[in-house]
């Protein structure tokens, strides 16, 4: 019998409604309680089965689409914004989401190593996604907005994993916007993984920009004071998928590995999501609709900049396609499928493999483990 590892999320943006009305949410310190008691029941329960748990998938997606950008649940950002939300304030509330979803993975590792890890002998990390940037031009002003504009995204997270502080880039520009940790709460986050889970899909260029430094409406979209683009000079930086945020560069996973490795030790690694997806279009057939070589190529061409990063000594263990399966994507419902498999929501929700299904299968079986 084949045995196959587990890899459990335990938060994935999908908070209780009595939490949210209650007291907010991750707004409130509230939650870092709740969050531990809730982990603990299931470390409790499914720990003897499961052997990697991730704490949070993507909590700067959380905080920036669901607190800043009003992409997301709870569709809060600052009035002035006027993209029809539910309240908030874009320049302080993505940081507090940020700091207290810190605090709650961090009391939820802290437990697992206290009271099961030695028992269950598992793992336990967190999730984050990141872009990754690239220059505008080669002025040392664009390198720079480069380098904030990866602080801002994954430094947020990945400097209190490894220090117990924020980027010093963010505590320049956000001030006293940005919450503090004590010292108690620093020790606590500091080295709070045994393995970092990445999400690489896409890449932006960044741009210095000038025109928000001093903004009088502050903004977590704004503080890193880099312009993103996906197009220079009339050129994109690679070919656009479904979704209009992803655009294919491939070399970006290389580079973000690298710049992992370099700036944070080398960690334990499991790329936990890298995809590409396209629309759902009723008019094809079945047949056509399994036809997915551009997902092959993108899966491809992923994996050879990850082999060149693994021979580089970055410490990647493993690695996951999104998806599996064509599902329910957020806000874009079933517009888009980002699947090896097809689903076909008319019939029964009948599977049916894709071309890149098939085609992961053979490079799996001709590789040596």
């Amino acid at each position: 019998m084949q045995v196959y590892n587990q890899f459990v999320t335990l938060f994935h943006w999908d908070l209780p409604q009595t939490l949210e009305t209650e007291y907010r949410g991750f707004l409130s310190p509230r939650i870092v309680n709740d969050y531990r008691d809730y982990a603990e029941l299931c470390f409790k329960e499914f720990g003897d089965r499961v052997k990697h748990w991730i704490t949070l998938n993507e909590p700067w997606s959380y905080s920036a689409g669901g607190y800043a950008s009003a992409t997301l649940a709870p569709w809060r950002c600052s009035d002035w914004q006027h993209l029809n939300c539910t309240g908030g304030d874009s320049g302080t509330e993505p940081y507090l989401v940020s700091h207290n979803q810190l605090l709650a993975h961090a009391a939820a590792v802290e437990v697992y190593k206290a009271k099961y890890q030695a028992s269950q002998k598992g793992l336990i990390g967190i999730t984050l996604v990141s872009h990754w940037f690239v220059p505008f031009s080669q002025k040392k002003y664009d390198h720079h907005a480069a380098l904030r504009a990866v602080d801002f995204m994954f430094g947020w997270f990945m400097g209190p994993l490894t220090t117990g502080e924020y980027p010093s880039t963010m505590r320049s520009l956000v001030g006293n916007r940005l919450p503090k940790f004590s010292k108690k709460q620093s020790q606590i986050l500091n080295g709070s993984f045994d393995f970092l889970g990445l999400n690489y899909y896409t890449a932006n260029y960044a741009a210095h920009d000038k025109a928000h430094h001093g903004n009088a409406r502050p903004n977590y979209l704004t503080d890193a004071l880099a312009s993103l683009t996906t197009v220079r000079n009339d050129i994109p930086i690679g070919p656009r998928a479904a979704s209009d945020w992803l655009y294919v560069y491939p070399r970006g996973i290389r580079d973000i590995l690298f710049y992992i490795k370099k700036k944070y030790n080398n960690p334990l690694i499991y790329i936990t999501e890298n995809g590409i997806d396209e629309f759902n279009d009723p008019t094809l057939s079945l047949e056509e609709a399994l036809l997915d070589t551009y997902r092959i190529d993108y899966y491809f061409r992923h994996l050879y900049y990850l082999q060149i990063a693994i021979k580089d000594g970055v410490n990647v263990k493993g690695y996951f396609a999104w998806s599996l399966l064509d599902n329910f994507e957020w806000n874009s419902g079933y517009t888009v499928r980002f699947g090896i498999n097809f689903v076909d929501y008319k019939n029964g929700l009948k599977r049916h493999p894709k071309l890149s299904a098939r085609w992961f299968r053979n490079f799996l079986a001709k590789q040596n483990y």
